[in-house]
């Protein structure tokens, strides 16, 4: 299977071949890409380089344009496309209807596949968008079970590309409100979740208060570990119940079940993480690598080598065995 990984920076983009990615995916540092923060992603001429670099090594580049264009606004996304193509991606990722449809008219030769920010878990979804719009592979949201994959693949004819490692978001991707309802900046149309600028820490007595903008969202006891500031994973009252309503501070981790996945029909195990550095990028993407080539060798996976690496420390196969909340 296709080993897909992370590059926030050019650098990422470097040390994730060289870790023995098979493809990295990477966005261009404005609103075109739902990992829009300050320092990250690349310029035109950073994503030509970071392309020749990659193909020289015979890796792949996948440009991902997964956020909805703002009315009036669509312009910035198109020469998005266009850079893209100039760049020599090997494909483009998208979620938007309109963005698709013009992908498909004007840069028919660019390969096109379908963002997770769209959605799409089902075969009549999945169907529709490889139809219409010649759309070659899907990366599936991260709420279905193997099994529900293996059905789903029985019954397109595109690829299917699954995450494997880093951070779950638990919430219907694309359709997601709750950062923008408590910062006023979305995560589908500016591509930001959880922005730092709205995140603020503070040291109590009782351990670490983070904050995003006027919601206290956790209080960590003193000498733990402080999850990533997401509303999703914060802490609620429910009823008569306090505590991580939806899902626990942990990272996705689905390495045992590489074998099942591979069963199932995936083509693609993609690993979360634009915004990590360049020395993570680089030891996840070695393990997976290694993970990879066991499966298909008929070894035995590694156990446990990226547990520390995880969020919180601790990891869940979400909704893959359907143990998630």
């Amino acid at each position: 299977m296709e080993l897909v990984c992370p590059a926030g920076t050019p650098a990422s983009l470097r040390a994730a071949v060289d870790a023995g990615a098979h493809a990295v995916y990477c966005g261009f540092n404005d609103e075109t890409n739902a990992r829009n923060f300050p320092g990250l992603n690349f310029s035109p001429e950073e994503l030509a380089e970071g392309i020749a670099y990659a193909h020289a090594r015979g890796a792949k580049v996948l440009v991902a344009l997964n956020t909805f264009p703002r009315a009036g606004g669509e312009a910035l996304w198109h020469r998005a496309l266009a850079n893209a193509e100039t760049a020599g991606a090997d494909a483009v990722i998208l979620a938007d209807l309109g963005l698709l449809d013009h992908a498909a008219t004007h840069h028919p030769n660019l390969r096109r596949h379908l963002s997770v920010q769209a959605a799409a878990a089902n075969p009549d979804a999945i169907n529709f968008y490889a139809t219409t719009f010649g759309v070659r592979r899907v990366v599936l949201p991260r709420v279905l079970t193997v099994d529900e994959i293996r059905a789903i693949n029985r019954e397109i004819d595109v690829e299917t590309e699954v995450f494997v490692f880093g951070g779950l978001c638990v919430m219907a991707e694309g359709r997601c409100s709750l950062s923008s309802y408590a910062t006023g900046r979305s995560p589908n149309m500016n591509g930001v979740c959880s922005p730092a600028s709205h995140v603020v820490y503070s040291e109590e007595t009782d351990g670490l208060r983070a904050r995003l903008g006027d919601f206290t969202i956790h209080r960590t006891p003193k000498g733990q570990p402080a999850p990533y500031p997401t509303l999703c994973k914060g802490c609620f009252t429910s009823g008569e119940q306090t505590g991580h309503v939806f899902e626990d501070p942990v990272s996705l981790d689905a390495t045992q079940l590489i074998p099942a996945l591979a069963k199932a029909g995936v083509t693609a195990l993609k690993i979360e993480g634009r915004q990590r550095s360049r020395a993570y990028v680089a030891e996840v993407v070695r393990s997976f690598r290694a993970a990879v080539e066991a499966q298909a060798a008929g070894l035995p996976l590694p156990q446990g080598a990226l547990a520390r690496l995880a969020e919180g420390q601790a990891g869940t196969t979400g909704a893959y065995a359907k143990t998630w909340r």
